[in-house]
């Protein structure tokens, strides 16, 4: 799958991600950090570039999602501790699994 982590995703989980195949954009990588950039830009960013947002900033992109139906998919996470990357990367893996794209989709990935 490919994922476009938001600023505030735990690059741990990134790694872990990474490393179960999944393509993954940080917004260091994208060039987009320390921007204050809203988050309709970064669904929007997202979009263009195919990619789902992965991010722990539940209430923002669900309220997103409702307002606006097209983009690639976002994936809410609650925030799972330091020593649970590996957890909450083969959660998100275990949640994308039965879907061939994540489009128009909204994805909760929470932490047991």
């Amino acid at each position: 799958m490919r994922f476009y982590a938001n600023e505030n995703f735990p690059l741990g989980t990134v790694r872990e991600l990474r490393a179960l195949g999944h393509d993954v954009l940080t917004t260091v990588e994208a060039g987009n950090a320390n921007q204050r950039i809203p988050d309709d830009a970064v669904l929007t960013f997202a979009t263009a570039d195919r990619r789902a947002v992965l991010t722990i900033n539940r209430r923002d992109f669900v309220r997103l999602h409702r307002a606006r139906a097209e983009h690639a998919g976002i994936v809410v996470c609650t925030q799972f501790g330091a020593a649970e990357t590996r957890t909450q990367a083969e959660r998100i893996d275990a949640a994308v699994a039965p879907h061939g794209a994540l489009d128009r989709l909204l994805l909760r990935v929470m932490r047991p």
